[in-house]
């Protein structure tokens, strides 16, 4: 049996019972076409263990439980027939019920199975109301009794439970929480939202984590805008039995909020999270009457029924796909272009409490996926269920202020925002001030993407500054990460320079976001300088041309130390720099480079052997390379040096970018440095006599 990795054990420890590995879905979804909270509900019945045989046979009982239970649309006769021929079965299906006000009975229709006016007793839909507003999956046993009367159906619903936990014990999961730290935490939640939190920056994986604050956090408004296929909609589809997903252009007054000539109570009655798939895109029909309801109960979680208003808890999720790259939108429009035009409305904007950068998450690949273990997603989804109860968005005011000049729609955005984030991090408190420092700043800049596009399509709104200070009065500024690199673009007005291939600014200051002393190291025949950048995680546009090529120029020898010259993406890294160093030195030039390195403890054949080609290559394009191991395996710093007086240290060494598919030949970031999203690290140049 393979051996469970520190994280896993840990997981197992101290959540037995309530986890489960996370590609078992996979392995028994089949053509079930069901959500993974349904298999994942049958899997913890099963295989909520680490022990490998228990969880083979957990997998052919789930795979035998959905082969003979759960209806496929292209079987529900056969499913029928058994109904009849057997007296009772049980079946795994979609339900909804509505009241049938001539004979004033609840009647249950069966989406897969196909059969319709199933009598249900009063108090079954008392105790499950989302019943009669929208599907709710079920395990059901069915009955059929012949009868003659033509106004009566053979079906009898004998039994249903909607698949959901029934009850948890929220103290335990308080106290196991505490022997978790705060990156072992986000990891195992990052897998139980099935993802390999390998695979994902620190920054990434909290924007994965903003996708759950509204199940945590009633009324809580959030928009997301990017690319295709990079989940948006997964979430609130496949998550959580309290969410539901409605397609954009199936929204009505009566179906969100209140039929008035039934009196009948919309989606925003009975569920957690309403979220719209597919919202964007410009041309589409929009009921006016929609936006302006919709509006009201944005700012004020109420709604009117004719004369009476209703108040509801439901959090409103807004996904849709971007046609364009961020530099051109900021350039040409704003981050809300594709909106429909009756929601490209600033009212309706300045509601939103979070705008999720869409553009800064991967597109979903297989390797994206977890292995590992992770909560049985209905247990996770009561917890963040019971978690709306709570009230976490003061709890930064021990160690920070915000700025007075934050607005009180701005200031609820952020509170609602960190609250979130709070909960689904540190529901057992303890956060230091590091920590609740990190996701303040997180939770304004969310809400900053939001105003500063505002005031792009609305002169009328003040320009904000979002800054906080600490204890000791220093202020800090919050920036979004496109304003940090795209500036010639975001603050159009103030700059309306042309940028350069990658749409980005030319000085490497301004893209930094760095002060006056920042070095500028892009303009060939300007003179490098001393100073320090900075850069944030998922920061592109970001090369070793830009960092290190001004100030490699004339150097004869260059010496690059860093210890992680050992797997094949760092030593590929160290061949680009060696590319860099080729296009800077003089034609007619030969350059000595050395690396001082460490040697791999499994790997160390396969390292000798790529830096020995690398050495092969240099020899035709005028680079005489030597590389050596440091026995004493004591070195930690990581800096190049040049015989020309400049060093350069990197806080991370050459290992500056983020994960990318160096095997897809056709990757613009595969081929181009300055598209691939960047780990964050700090860079400073140094003058040596």
């Amino acid at each position: 049996m393979e051996k469970l990795n520190p994280l896993d054990q840990k997981i197992n420890t101290h959540f037995p019972g309530l986890v489960v590995r996370k590609d078992l879905v996979k392995a028994v979804k089949g053509n079930a076409i069901v959500p993974s909270y349904v298999l994942e509900y049958l899997l913890g019945q099963y295989c909520a263990t680490s022990d490998e045989p228990t969880i083979q046979t957990g997998i052919e009982t789930v795979k035998e439980i959905l082969r003979k239970h759960y209806v496929h649309r292209n079987e529900a006769g056969l499913v029928r027939s058994n109904i009849k021929e057997k007296g009772r079965y049980k079946v795994i299906d979609k339900i909804s019920v509505a009241l049938n006000e001539k004979t004033d009975a609840y009647e249950a229709e069966f989406s897969n199975l196909g059969i319709k006016k199933v009598l249900v007793d009063s108090d079954t839909v008392k105790a499950h109301p989302k019943l009669l507003v929208s599907g709710v999956w079920c395990i059901c046993d069915i009955e059929y009794q012949f009868t003659e009367d033509k106004n009566s159906t053979p079906w009898v619903l004998s039994t249903l439970k909607p698949i959901q936990l029934s009850h948890f014990d929220f103290e335990a999961y308080l106290e196991a929480r505490r022997k978790f730290s705060l990156d072992e935490w986000i990891d195992l939640l990052v897998q139980s939202m099935g993802f390999n939190p390998e695979m994902f920056g620190r920054r990434s994986k909290l924007i994965q984590l903003i996708r759950l604050i509204p199940f945590c956090e009633r009324n809580y408004n959030l928009i997301e805008l990017g690319p295709k296929g990079t989940g948006k909609s997964h979430i609130f589809s496949e998550f959580s039995p309290h969410g539901i997903l409605i397609s954009g252009g199936e929204v009505t007054v009566p179906k969100l909020f209140v039929n008035n000539s039934t009196g009948k109570i919309g989606l925003v009655g009975y569920w957690d999270v309403v979220a719209f798939d597919e919202f964007a895109g410009k041309q589409k029909r929009v009921d006016k009457a929609l936006v302006d309801i919709l509006k009201n109960y944005m700012a004020n979680k109420s709604f009117s029924r004719g004369i009476e208003t209703l108040g509801a808890e439901a959090s409103m999720v807004f996904v849709g796909n971007t046609r364009h790259a961020v530099p051109y939108m900021l350039k040409h429009s704003d981050l809300f272009e594709e909106l429909p035009e009756k929601f490209y409305d600033s009212a309706f904007l300045d509601r939103l409490h979070f705008y999720i950068p869409g553009w800064e998450v991967d597109i979903i690949r297989n390797e994206m996926f977890s292995d590992g273990y992770g909560f049985v997603v209905d247990y996770l989804a009561e917890i963040l269920r019971s978690l709306r109860d709570h009230d976490f968005s003061d709890r930064y005011k021990d160690h920070f202020t915000l700025s007075s000049d934050i607005s009180t729609r701005d200031r609820d955005g952020i509170h609602k925002t960190f609250s979130g984030l709070m909960k689904i991090l540190f529901p057992q408190g303890g956060a230091t001030s590091e920590e609740v420092e990190e996701l303040l700043g997180f939770a304004m800049e969310g809400r900053k993407r939001v105003k500063d596009q505002l005031m792009r399509l609305d002169s009328t709104y003040a320009d904000v500054a979002f800054h906080y200070s600490d204890n000791d009065g220093k202020d800090k500024v919050v920036t979004t990460l496109e304003e940090v690199e795209y500036p010639h673009h975001y603050h159009r007005t103030i700059a309306e320079a042309e940028p350069d291939v990658a749409g980005m600014p030319t000085q490497a200051g301004e893209r930094a976001g760095a002060s006056e002393e920042t070095p500028a190291v892009t303009e060939k025949g300007e003179e490098p300088k001393e100073g320090h950048l900075t850069f944030s995680e998922n920061q592109k546009g970001v090369s070793y041309d830009m960092l290190f090529g001004p100030y490699l120029r004339g150097a004869g020898r260059i010496t690059v130390t860093d210890p992680y010259i050992r797997l094949f993406y760092q030593v590929r890294n160290f061949m680009e720099f060696v590319e860099t160093v080729v296009r800077y030195k003089e034609s007619g030039e030969e350059v000595a480079i050395q690396l001082v390195t460490t040697e791999d403890d499994f790997k160390g054949d396969q390292q000798r052997d790529n830096l020995d080609k690398i050495k092969a290559a240099c020899e035709a394009v005028g680079i005489e390379f030597e590389w050596e191991f440091d026995q004493s395996r004591s070195i930690h710093a990581r800096h190049i040096v040049t015989d020309t007086g400049w060093k350069i240290s990197l806080d991370r060494g050459l290992d500056i970018f983020q994960h990318y598919e160096m095997n897809e030949a056709f990757a613009f970031a595969n081929r181009m440095q300055q598209f691939r999203p960047c780990k964050a690290f700090e860079v400073t140049y140094l003058k040596q006599n």
